[in-house]
């Protein structure tokens, strides 16, 4: 008697063992070795230290927006703002810059102002009911004027070399981008969020049921609303830590990145209708899009096709769980009428 709850124990194991080594955070993960090994052993360059810190460089934009725009997904809601919201913070940057401001007044309060964007986009989803994307795409449009308007076509530079420095700078002069420290310390902290809290628990629940999560007592309003001052909050500090890059205040600066990063989201195994992904499969999306981007451009890819490629994965990310799924689900069904029939 004692050998039946053993054999089930062992067969619920290699059940979920099966299930995860299948699962879409895998198989994004598996790809992303396959494509950097691939493209090391193919690419001229590819390999070298030197590309690996402009990899880096290029990443940060994309993981750190991503890291809220994760949870909103999972909810159900999505942020198509966050890219002009750099650009507007990067155009106030200038603009306070050229005023006289010191460099230690303007950094915070261009993360206020991502704030504020983002307490605007949180009001008028959770406040006056309206769907997030027609909000975003409204508000994508409305930054990105108030960028123009505030600085024109013109750009500022001339920022202080030991802040320019250190986001182009490496750990101890080493391949190791300085802005690596940030990437790990946010993933960090917004991985524990997500994974490991009630808070982040409550995020998939109103993501699979929005109305059900109300009833068991989640705050669904409030929490959306915190969700985009948080998104508002990071796309500025991006737009400072772009600014500061590229030594360059512009209003187009950014321009077309909310594709990339809802692409790599996407990829990363998070589903569009909220309720599912995870930050991990999320990460290796990112590092996987920003890989394919590189090698191409190694390649003398031109821009054009570089925006194929983005947008084709972004088709490819939607499409590919829903047939692996609908796959799955046949496959289960066909289980279980051949056991009825060999009863």
């Amino acid at each position: 008697m004692s050998d039946t709850p053993r054999k089930s124990s062992a067969i619920d194991l290699g059940s979920a063992i099966k299930s995860r080594l299948t699962s879409w955070d895998s198989i994004i993960l598996v790809l992303t070795v396959l494509v950097l090994v691939v493209a090391s052993f193919s690419v001229d360059n590819f390999g070298t230290s030197r590309n690996f810190t402009f990899m880096v460089l290029d990443l940060l934009p994309i993981i750190l927006i991503a890291l809220p725009m994760t949870m909103i997904i999972v909810t159900g809601e999505i942020d198509l703002s966050v890219a002009s919201t750099l650009g507007l913070t990067s155009s106030l940057m200038g603009w306070l810059w050229n005023q006289g401001l010191s460099i230690e007044t303007i950094i915070p309060l261009c993360v206020v102002i991502g704030a504020i964007c983002g307490v605007v986009n949180g009001f008028l989803i959770t406040g006056l009911g309206l769907p997030s994307l027609a909000v975003t795409i409204g508000t994508l449009a409305l930054y990105r004027g108030l960028a123009f308007v505030v600085l024109g076509d013109g750009a500022v530079a001339d920022f202080p070399w030991n802040y320019t420095g250190w986001v182009t700078g490496t750990i101890g002069g080493g391949a190791v981008p300085n802005d690596l420290i940030l990437i790990v310390a946010l993933a960090l902290i917004f991985g524990i969020v997500q994974h490991a809290t009630p808070f982040g628990r409550s995020l998939y629940a109103i993501g699979a049921n929005a109305q059900a999560a109300h009833f068991s007592g989640i705050r669904v309003a409030r929490t959306k609303f915190w969700l985009y001052v948080v998104s508002g909050a990071v796309a500025g500090l991006v737009g400072v830590l772009w600014t500061l890059r590229y030594s360059s205040a512009r209003a187009d600066n950014g321009s077309g990145l909310e594709l990339a990063v809802v692409a790599a989201v996407l990829l990363g195994g998070v589903s569009i209708f909220g309720g599912k992904g995870s930050l991990p499969g999320v990460l290796a999306g990112v590092v996987l899009l920003t890989a394919l981007q590189n090698a191409l451009r190694l390649e003398d890819v031109s821009g054009q096709a570089l925006n194929i490629v983005t947008g084709s994965l972004l088709v490819l990310s939607v499409l590919l769980p829903n047939i692996t799924t609908a796959i799955r689900g046949h496959w289960r069904r066909r289980k279980v009428r051949q056991a009825a029939a060999a009863r």
